[in-house]
C-alpha cells in the first residue's frame, strides 16, 4: 500500500469519525433513553441502548454513501406519514418510561441484566429508525466534508464508514461513563423522579416533532 493512499485512509476516516460523533452529539430522546437506562440499570445496559442508536446511523450513512435514489424519493414522498408514525411511537414510548417502577428494574439488575442487552439494543436501533431524515443530514455532512469525493478504491471507503460508526459509538460509551459516574448519587425516590423526567422529555420532544409535522414543517434533528 503506497504512501498516499495510506494517507487517504486516515483522511477519510478522520473526517468518518467526526461524521459520527456530529451525527450522535444532538441531544434527544435517544441520548436521553441512554442516560436514564444507565443511570438505572447500569452502564452496559446504557452503551448498548447507544450501539443501538449508533448501529441505525450507521444504516442510514450507507444509504447516504450509496446515494440510492429510490430510497431518497420514497423518504421524500412519504415524509409526513414518516414523521407521524414516527412522533407517535416515541410519544408512547415516553409514556411507557413515565408510567415504569424503577423498583422492579433494580430488582432484575444483578441477575437479568446480561439477558436485556440485545433488547435494550434492538429497541434504541427501532426507535433511531423511524427518522429516516437522517440520511440528508448525513449527505449534508458528506457534501461540507467532500467525504469520500476523492476515494481511491473501495478500502478507503470501508475504513470511512467504519469510522463513522465508530465516532458515533464513542459518543455513546463517553456519554454512558459520564452517567455511571453520577449513578451513586440516585437512590429510589431519584430513580423515580428520573422516569417521570425521562418519560416527560421524550413525550414533550416528540411532541413537537408532531405538532412540526401537522404544521407543514421539517424536523431534521435526531428525534
Amino acid at each position: 500500500m503506497s504512501t498516499f493512499t495510506t494517507c487517504m485512509i486516515i483522511s477519510s476516516m478522520a473526517q468518518g469519525f467526526l461524521i459520527g460523533l456530529c451525527t450522535s452529539a444532538p441531544v434527544g430522546p435517544i441520548a436521553i433513553l441512554c442516560i436514564q437506562r444507565t443511570l438505572q440499570k447500569g452502564r452496559i445496559n446504557g452503551f448498548f441502548s447507544g450501539l443501538g442508536a449508533a448501529s441505525s446511523d450507521f444504516v442510514y450513512a450507507i444509504l447516504a454513501m450509496l446515494g440510492l435514489s429510490f430510497v431518497m424519493d420514497f423518504i421524500t414522498t412519504h415524509e409526513f406519514w414518516i414523521q407521524l408514525i414516527g412522533s407517535i411511537v416515541i410519544m408512547l414510548f415516553g409514556v411507557f418510561i413515565f408510567f415504569q417502577d424503577p423498583t422492579k428494574n433494580i430488582k432484575r439488575r444483578t441477575k437479568n441484566a446480561p439477558s436485556t442487552y440485545f433488547q435494550e439494543y434492538i429497541t434504541a436501533f427501532a426507535l433511531t429508525i423511524t427518522n429516516p431524515l437522517m440520511i440528508f443530514l448525513f449527505l449534508g455532512l458528506y457534501a461540507r466534508m467532500e467525504f469520500l469525493v476523492n476515494s481511491t478504491g473501495w478500502v478507503e471507503d470501508m475504513f470511512g464508514m467504519l469510522a463513522i460508526l465508530a465516532g458515533s459509538a464513542t459518543w455513546w460509551f463517553t456519554l454512558t461513563l459520564i452517567a455511571s459516574i453520577f449513578h451513586n448519587k440516585f437512590n429510589i425516590r431519584g430513580l423515580w423522579i428520573l422516569n417521570k423526567l425521562t418519560g416527560t422529555l421524550i413525550f414533550v420532544l416528540a411532541l413537537v416533532s408532531l405538532i412540526l409535522t401537522l404544521t407543514g414543517n421539517s424536523l431534521t434533528t435526531k428525534i
